[in-house]
C-alpha cells in the first residue's frame, strides 16, 4: 500500500506541476498577447504621426511659397509700373526701396568685402590680381555681391584678390 500512496503523491505533484505550468503557459500567453497589441498601437499611433508631421509640413511649405511669390507679384507690378513710365527711374526706385525693405524684415544682408581679408566660407574668388600697394589675399574688387540670413551664407561674394608682387631677386651672375 505504501507504495501504492507514493505513486498517488507522485502523480499528484506532476499533475500539480503541469496546472502550475500550463496556468504560467497562459499567463505568458495573455501577456505576449497583450504587447504584441501595444506594439501594433505604437507602430500605429508613429504612421499616424508621420502623416500628420508630412501634411503639416505640406502646408508649412505651402504658406513660406504664398509668402514670397506675394511679394514677387508686388515687384512685377512695380517693374511694369516703371516699364510704362515716361520716367522709370522713380518706379525703379521705388522697386528697390521694396527690395531693400523686405531684405530688412527676412534678415537679409550684404557682404561688405572689399578692402577685407579673404575668407573662403564667405567669398568666392574669380580671379587674382597682383599689386604692390596691399596685402596678400586682400580683396580689392567685389564683382558680385554675397548675401547672408541670420548666420547662414545665402550667396558668397565673388571677388578679386590681391597677390603682392614679388620682387624678383637679381642672379649675381646674370648678364647686364
Amino acid at each position: 500500500m505504501a507504495s501504492k500512496k507514493t505513486m498517488d503523491d507522485k502523480t499528484s505533484t506532476t499533475e500539480k506541476k503541469t496546472t502550475s505550468l500550463k496556468k504560467e503557459l497562459e499567463k505568458l500567453r495573455q501577456e505576449l498577447k497583450e504587447k504584441n497589441d501595444k506594439l501594433l498601437r505604437s507602430i500605429a499611433d508613429f504612421q499616424n504621426y508621420q502623416k500628420r508631421m508630412e501634411k503639416e509640413l505640406n502646408i508649412c511649405e505651402e504658406q513660406t511659397k504664398q509668402k514670397y511669390l506675394c511679394e514677387l507679384i508686388d515687384l512685377n507690378e512695380l517693374l511694369k509700373k516703371a516699364y510704362e513710365d515716361n520716367n522709370p527711374k522713380e518706379g525703379l526706385k521705388l522697386m528697390l526701396n521694396n527690395i531693400e525693405k523686405f531684405f530688412e524684415k527676412e534678415n537679409i544682408k550684404c557682404i561688405n568685402c572689399v578692402g577685407e581679408k579673404f575668407n573662403h566660407n564667405i567669398h568666392h574668388a574669380v580671379t587674382t590680381v597682383e599689386k604692390n600697394d596691399c596685402e596678400d589675399d586682400t580683396i580689392v574688387e567685389e564683382v558680385k555681391k554675397g548675401y547672408i540670413m541670420e548666420d547662414k551664407l545665402l550667396r558668397p561674394s565673388h571677388v578679386i584678390v590681391a597677390k603682392k608682387i614679388e620682387k624678383k631677386m637679381k642672379n649675381k651672375y646674370e648678364v647686364k
